[in-house]
């Protein structure tokens, strides 16, 4: 298949990857800590692997739904656009352990974080970080937020209940 090229200079969009990324380490590093390490690589990981898992998925043949950033090949800023969502996934976890989100309120933090993750990609779209194809809109991208969100609350209850615990 023919590589799209949207964008051939060191602009707006990786500037803001690298921006997202910093000040997300930094958030991740001077928030007080509420995990052990291992738990806390774990949430960071998690994210990481979303990330790249929904991206590629998406964005590669034959779906080919979205190019993330200046061309439809894998570039060195898509690999630091997915280390980005590390610090996103960790935060949400950091969040719903801080605020001791109960059952009944779960769907409502998941609704809420689904529209931050909506609002962060309609920016990310601006900037020139996503390029939508075949029709993929934000729509789409909602409902696999909910979904994902939805798993990690899942995946938080079994860290919580069975991590860090000897064999």
């Amino acid at each position: 298949m023919k590589v799209i090229y949207y964008d051939n200079q060191f602009n707006l969009n990786e500037w803001f990857i690298i921006g997202a990324l910093v000040i997300g380490v930094l958030v991740v590093v001077l928030l007080p800590k509420r995990f052990t390490q291992q738990t806390t690589i774990v949430f960071i990981t998690t994210g990481v692997f979303f990330g790249f898992f929904a991206d590629h998925g998406l964005s590669v043949l034959p779906v080919s739904f979205y190019d993330v950033n200046d061309s439809s090949h894998f570039e060195v800023m898509d690999f630091f656009s997915h280390i980005m969502y590390g610090p996103y996934s960790y935060l949400f976890f950091y969040l719903f352990h801080l605020l001791n989100v109960k059952p009944r309120y779960t769907p409502i933090y998941v609704l809420a974080w689904a529209f931050v993750s909506l609002g962060m990609e309609i920016i990310c779209k601006k900037i020139g970080i996503f390029h939508y194809r075949h029709g993929f809109n934000f729509y789409y991208s909602f409902v696999i937020y909910l979904l994902v969100l939805s798993f990690w609350v899942y995946f938080y209850s079994l860290i919580m209940k069975y991590g860090n615990k000897e064999l």
